[in-house]
């Protein structure tokens, strides 16, 4: 492992019971803030769709928000649905951002909808096709930010010439697959997505082209992490978390509700062996619980950066959790470090 492996934030921006997005971005630009003093290299932002209690449906805008509220922290898409966007208009933003922010940006890049088939069928206008074209509208959006293009007729302004790093974004095997044979950063889901992490980040790792912007694989893993001063009360506060998270099972979108003590008053047994199966990459505990979890899963893994993910009822509670995940990671840094020196 590293030393010095670096720890991000994916945030989504999800609203709370009785609370409206307003509330959930200044939440989130609160977080981005405590984060940047915390020692986390990226704050991300996803793109969802069609989902009312969640309000990251235009992860650009709130890029721009949350780079114009912080100082250094490095801030992303996490990420754009390219099959939903034009390139041009993809490169046009970004390389806006990019302009406002320098060497600030980053430009994380799905293939999913990042919603329902309904809806992703309005998004890109009965175009459903798109998805496989996405290849091609990769190489399209790559070609309007070099400045190469100069000579085209169509041209990305102001991104053209800008050095924006690009991440791909996967849950399957797909994105491994182009990730690999382009020489790109590689960003998997394992937040929910658990069943094909070990086999897509194995075939990146090894089968890597060396790009010239990246010159040798790397792998950043999405965990789900809930920290609290000990095991039970994360447990209690993950609730929260659970309640939130059924709604993918239910198809249906549900707030961020207060932590419950029962769990199995609200869910099924079937919808409970679903959720924490769908899970399973969470690291829900106190600091010292967290801390060997994470090391293990770096380790085994072979993970360059840690993305993660906390999402809780309680505010201060949220912050107090990436605090101490933050302290986590830094303690098994620091005895690694030790070890390599004793």
């Amino acid at each position: 492992m590293s030393t010095n492996t670096p720890f991000s934030i994916l945030d989504l921006a999800i609203l709370k019971k009785d609370h409206d997005a307003s509330d959930a971005y200044s939440r989130s630009l609160d977080l981005a803030r405590h984060a940047e003093r915390w020692g986390y290299n990226r704050f991300w932002l996803a793109e969802h769709h069609n989902m009312p209690h969640v309000g990251s449906s235009s992860p650009t805008v709130l890029m721009g928000y949350i780079a114009q509220g912080t100082q250094r922290i490095r801030v992303g898409s996490g990420g754009i649905m390219l099959p939903n966007h034009s390139p041009l208009m993809v490169a046009e933003q970004i390389g806006t951002l990019a302009t406002l922010y320098p060497g600030r940006i980053d430009l994380g890049l799905g293939r999913a909808p990042g919603t329902d088939q309904k809806t992703a069928a309005v998004l890109r206008r009965g175009r459903m096709e798109t998805v496989q074209e996405f290849p091609q509208d990769l190489e399209e959006l790559q070609q309007f930010f070099s400045a190469d293009n100069l000579d085209a007729e169509v041209r990305a302004f102001p991104a053209e010439g800008l050095t924006v790093p690009i991440y791909l974004l996967g849950s399957s095997m797909d994105s491994a697959y182009l990730a690999a044979s382009r020489g790109l950063p590689y960003v998997f889901a394992s937040h929910f997505a658990p069943n094909y992490f070990q086999q897509a980040s194995a075939y990146y790792q090894n089968n890597f082209q060396p790009s010239t912007n990246c010159p040798k694989p790397y792998l950043i893993a999405c965990v789900n992490v809930i920290v609290a001063d000990t095991d039970d009360e994360a447990q209690f506060l993950a609730s929260s978390f659970y309640q939130m998270a059924l709604g993918i099972i239910r198809r249906r979108s549900y707030p961020l509700s207060a932590p419950v003590e029962d769990m199995d008053q609200i869910w099924s047994m079937q919808e409970a062996a679903a959720l924490k199966h769908m899970m399973q990459y969470s690291f829900i505990g106190s600091q010292a619980t967290v801390k060997a979890g994470l090391e293990n899963f770096v380790n085994r893994h072979k993970i360059d950066e840690l993305m993660v993910t906390t999402n809780l009822y309680d505010h201060k509670k949220r912050l107090y959790s990436f605090e101490l995940t933050a302290a986590a990671i830094q303690s098994f840094q620091a005895d690694h470090l030790v070890n390599n020196h004793a």
